[in-house]
């Protein structure tokens, strides 16, 4: 499975857990098991928020395109994500945002 990312400045969190053709966002599972080599799902027919765009089954990789929300102190590896390659089963590792500074009171 391969994912890529497209950044939106957000407040919100994703969190993903990839199991085989399964794909865990948010809580809510995807199964992708039906897609053959070739084929292609459009984002119309997901009822997601989190998809933006189609999923596509190419050369033995389903390929899923989903909003990475990034919050106001954001990282560089946000804005401008690289592409999540051959993603193992588990939990999905997203670029994560700059270290918040402390507020002293």
């Amino acid at each position: 499975m391969n994912i890529v990312l497209s950044p939106q400045r957000r407040d919100d969190s994703l969190t993903l857990h990839k199991s085989g053709a399964l794909i865990t966002v948010n809580g809510e599972t995807f199964d992708f098991s039906q897609l053959s080599d070739g084929d292609t799902l459009p984002q119309s027919a997901i009822d997601s928020e989190w998809f933006v765009g189609d999923v596509s089954h190419e050369q033995g990789h389903l390929i899923l395109h989903l909003l990475l929300p990034i919050p106001a102190h954001y990282s560089q590896a946000q804005a401008f994500p690289a592409n999540l390659i051959d993603i193992p089963d588990g939990d999905v590792a997203l670029p994560q945002p700059l270290p918040q500074a402390e507020v002293e009171v």
